[in-house]
């Protein structure tokens, strides 16, 4: 456990999230399924459920860095919230894929591997992934790689957050320790 000797050190640094590959790929969804859904998405209340998901798993994301200078226990749920949202809209596109009659692109496609070869440019948008969009099924299944690799990303950050918790407690213990030190003197 972290010894908190001053009052400075109660509430870190927190916030941060834009500089997330997890924030950042799933903005990149987020903005992609706006379109997607605007475009090949008749149903309104389908429409409605895959923006939601998206929009859920980035603003989550976002509201549990911000919330992780006074409780690490609300950013591991938004994060595995936003975990969450991204695995319904994962399951989305496959039911558009498999009701519409389309091929869902196999890992270790030439397709898919040129879309995941694109998660290592640092400077990702949209424009990104341009070529990949101009069919519903290349356009979903391109989603359905981004969602993967945002999954990925905060499957990782979830671990890393739970370790940290374990290793250096929470605001619960930091404050603790303050008093504890505060009445030795």
């Amino acid at each position: 456990m972290t010894n908190v000797t001053n009052k400075s050190n109660l509430i870190p640094a927190h916030g941060g999230y834009r500089n997330l590959k997890s924030f950042q790929t799933s903005t990149i969804v987020y903005d992609l399924t706006l379109t997607f859904c605007q475009q090949f998405v008749r149903e309104s209340r389908m429409r409605d459920q895959m923006v939601q998901a998206a929009r859920s798993g980035r603003q989550n994301i976002a509201e549990g860095s911000q919330a992780s200078g006074t409780s690490k226990k609300t950013e591991l749920k938004l994060v595995s919230v936003a975990r969450a949202s991204l695995e319904e809209l994962l399951l989305d596109y496959e039911d558009y894929l498999r009701q519409h009659q389309l091929k869902l692109w196999a890992k270790q496609s030439v397709e898919a591997q040129g879309v995941r070869a694109l998660a290592y440019k640092s400077d990702r948008t949209n424009e990104t992934y341009k070529a990949y969009l101009e069919n519903p099924e290349s356009f979903a299944n391109v989603l359905l790689c981004l969602i993967h690799q945002a999954n990925y990303l905060l499957d990782q950050q979830l671990r890393s957050l739970e370790q940290a918790f374990l290793k250096d407690g929470g605001f619960t213990e930091r404050l603790y320790n303050v008093r504890k030190i505060e009445h030795l003197f």
